[in-house]
């Protein structure tokens, strides 16, 4: 639940539709902004630590930018920047978003009765304090078989290529195909409800930086 909106900005450094949805569902209201970073630059042998870096790159990517354009004023209102990153592990590997047909072809087949785990990062950085709060979280997805025309069909609209591990889990092509979900859904779609309005509320009343924070779960 939304605390005292009014009393702080919120920046979401996200593109991700699911993440803005997630975010408004909050009862927050932000403004958007993206990160361009090379992601594929940033590579880390735990996903727990790859989705904890590349949150931290995106925040600085994103600062750097408001700097720039003088936005960061000493008497500005406290504003909070929300940066997250998402994975797929799959039998060990991690995997992020498909970058061609075969590759997001093998994924989803690869998923088709097994299952997989996402972790997800949320880093929240108070602009003002200069106080960041970071966790991650992660879920466990089973499913049941998955049938070669639906497969087709989710490349077809290019829906693998926007998310980690081609999975989006929420798209009605999918959906029916999950059989269980260990952990937490808005998890698995890009942002942890429990663990950002934790984050915020450290971020806003804490002093100091804390990141790359153990599974704050």
């Amino acid at each position: 639940m939304a605390v005292e909106e009014s009393s702080f900005k919120l920046i979401l450094g996200s593109s991700s539709m699911a993440r803005q949805r997630i975010l408004a569902e909050m009862g927050y209201e932000f403004t958007i902004m993206t990160a361009d970073i090379d992601e594929k630059s940033i590579r880390k042998e735990r996903p727990e630590e790859l989705v904890m870096a590349l949150a931290e790159a995106k925040a600085e990517a994103i600062i750097s930018r408001l700097q720039n354009a003088g936005v960061l004023e000493k008497d500005a209102p406290t504003t909070l920047l929300i940066t997250a990153d998402t994975v797929v592990v799959y039998k060990g590997m991690i995997r992020e978003k498909p970058c061609s047909e075969k590759e997001a072809r093998e994924f989803i087949k690869g998923y088709s009765g097994g299952h997989a785990a996402v972790v997800g990062s949320v880093l929240v950085t108070n602009l003002r304090t200069g106080a960041r709060k970071g966790g991650w979280e992660s879920a466990e997805v089973y499913f049941h078989d998955i049938p070669e025309e639906v497969i087709d069909s989710l490349i077809d609209e290019g829906i693998p290529f926007k998310v980690a591990g081609g999975l989006m889990l929420e798209h009605p092509l999918t959906l029916p195909f999950v059989d269980a979900v260990i952990g937490a859904t808005d998890t698995v779609m890009g942002l942890s409800k429990s663990l950002t309005e934790k984050l915020i509320q450290e971020a806003l009343f804490q002093q100091g930086s804390s990141t790359g924070v153990p599974n704050a779960s």
